[in-house]
């Protein structure tokens, strides 16, 4: 059984073993390894960390640098830089340069809480989302972030990682005999009535809107896309196939990530009334995370009436 950790201490933890075995991994952090918990890996690969300090988008092109010689480069920094700040330097000399570069992008959206909405990047999946050949993967818990990264490392090209860095509200993937895939979707819980799909904090957000809804006799399906790129098309449309609708839930911008990832897949070949839990087309503000859901309206009840809302569309 995976105990439910902070998800910055279970990253930190992989990169430890791997760096250990393989001489070719490099970490390099934009002046917030102790706020990412990769301080102490400093210490013990003095040769192989870097800190570039407040210079995110130099960063990226290192890292570049570093993978087109054969390492294996992870960088790390908050969303808003290490996505936003870093988006032309990723797109040219990581992306379109074809380097295995993985970029852990950490606090993404609300969850970046007192630091305001300056901090809070709720565009980052769909500016990513548009550079051909980025997989974007979001954790739930650390269970299952620990048994994606050896499939990350295995990965040849670029990854985004947007990662929660403290503990999560809940952890749904704590069983030893869990089986991830990069890129299958994960059905947490059955439905015949609306299909929840959620990624990140929002999982939890919709497992709880599937219970308030099961208590007025509605059945909901709740699947966890932790790889918003590519998504799992399969799975998305076999389930709004049997449920007939659908409900995105993100901690992102309603234009651009998951919700728009669902819809150009529904759109093709399923087409089904479809609502949207996220940011809606605004910027993030000061507060802590329960008070920030529920302004954002990324909640279980918000989640619960906007299936309500979309089953009567049906």
């Amino acid at each position: 059984m995976h105990e439910n950790r902070e998800m910055r201490e279970v990253m930190a933890g992989f990169l430890k073993e791997a760096m250990e075995h393989d001489p070719d991994i490099v970490l390099m952090d934009a002046d917030l390894a102790r706020a990412n918990g990769t301080l102490h890996l400093f210490s013990l690969f003095p040769d192989r960390c870097f800190d570039v300090g407040v210079a995110e988008s130099n960063m990226a092109c290192i890292g570049a640098g570093l993978a087109s010689y054969g390492f294996k480069p992870f960088i790390f920094s908050f969303c808003a830089f290490a996505a936003r700040r870093a988006f032309d330097q990723i797109t040219l000399s990581i992306a379109y340069a074809g380097q295995n570069v993985k970029i852990v992008g950490t606090d993404p959206g609300i969850a970046s809480e007192l630091n305001g909405g300056t901090h809070m990047c709720l565009e980052d999946v769909g500016m990513l989302r548009c550079i051909p050949g980025m997989v974007i993967f979001e954790p739930v818990d650390g269970g299952q972030l620990a048994k994606a990264l050896p499939q990350i490392m295995a990965h040849e090209g670029p990854v985004y990682i947007r990662l929660f860095r403290k503990l999560p509200a809940a952890a749904w993937f704590t069983d030893d005999s869990y089986e991830f895939d990069l890129f299958k979707a994960d059905v947490l819980r059955e439905g015949r009535d609306v299909t929840l799909f959620a990624a990140g904090i929002e999982v939890t957000e919709a497992m709880r809107a599937s219970e308030q809804l099961e208590k007025q006799g509605i059945s909901a399906e709740v699947i966890n896309v932790h790889t918003v790129k590519p998504i799992d098309r399969k799975t998305v449309v076999e389930s709004v196939r049997k449920t007939g609708c659908a409900v995105t839930c993100e901690n992102h911008n309603i234009h651009g990530g998951l919700g728009s990832a669902v819809a150009e897949v529904l759109s093709g070949e399923c087409p089904a009334p479809l609502g949207f839990i996220g940011a809606k087309d605004r910027f993030g503000e000061v507060g802590k995370l329960d008070y920030l859901v529920k302004k954002f309206e990324m909640d279980a009840e918000s989640i619960a009436l906007k299936a309500m809302e979309v089953i009567t569309r049906r």
